[in-house]
């Protein structure tokens, strides 16, 4: 199970909110490409990118602050979301070395525009399912939809994504702990990859999730922890690391 530093954009910064709500920011980096700097250096083998004022502008806002980040690591997987809402977008980033783009709120706003990017882009779309108590979550979480988000799951795995990543919005910025029960059952339901996203805290978590591993769930985002301190990554990678191999 790889762990997967978040590095969320706002203003050119790196920043974590509280629960999606731009107005409960905590910058942590005013570099954002120093920032993934030191994840790489300290092992991290993947990166999660977030354009947060993209996702409310439905347009990418920081694309020149990712495409620096994807110049000076070009054989590192990065994907990132917010603010994806075209083809154009998408053609983009994957030119300038990006490995996935994260589609969100249009995924389940419009989803034929999954179907039809899978058809342009094979391998290379993710979809993000934010979720509160098994409804999903739209336009930066300010509404919940009336969708089942393991339905939505299945009908994108039938698309052909590459992934979903899977999100529990009462969790997130929080830290008290991942919703490991949601996150295994929607991981059993489907075939391809979940990455956990949401409430990592600590390094339980890493050993919880790693329980429930084999359902599919090969990822897991984190972002306050690792920048607040109460997860070390080496240690989580490392954990994650030798419980796999148990």
């Amino acid at each position: 199970m790889l762990l997967i530093p978040a590095i969320d954009i706002k203003d050119g910064k790196c920043v974590r909110l509280r629960q999606g709500k731009m107005e409960d920011e905590t910058i942590f980096a005013d570099d954002p490409v120093e920032m993934a700097a030191q994840w790489v250096e300290k092992g991290a083998r993947r990166l999660h990118l977030v354009d947060l004022n993209g996702a409310f502008a439905g347009k990418p806002v920081n694309g020149d602050v990712v495409r620096r980040i994807a110049e000076a690591f070009p054989d590192l997987p990065i994907q990132i979301g917010g603010g994806i809402r075209d083809e154009e977008t998408v053609q983009s980033y994957l030119d300038i070395g990006v490995q996935y783009v994260i589609i969100g709120t249009k995924a389940v706003s419009a989803p034929h525009f999954v179907n039809d990017l899978c058809l342009d882009f094979p391998g290379h779309i993710i979809v993000g399912l934010d979720a509160k108590d098994g409804k999903v979550a739209i336009d930066g979480w300010s509404k919940l939809s009336h969708h089942d988000v393991i339905d939505m799951a299945q009908h994108f795995e039938s698309d052909g994504v590459e992934a979903i990543i899977y999100t529990d919005i009462g969790r997130d910025g929080m830290m008290n702990g991942v919703n490991v029960e949601a996150t295994a059952k929607l991981a059993g339901s489907i075939h391809i990859p979940v990455i956990a996203s949401g409430g990592i805290t600590n390094l339980d978590d890493i050993r919880d999730l790693a329980k429930v591993a084999d359902e599919g769930i090969t990822g897991a985002i984190t972002g306050r922890a690792i920048y607040e301190g109460t997860l070390d990554f080496v240690e989580g990678q490392q954990l994650a690391d030798e419980l796999a191999a148990d």
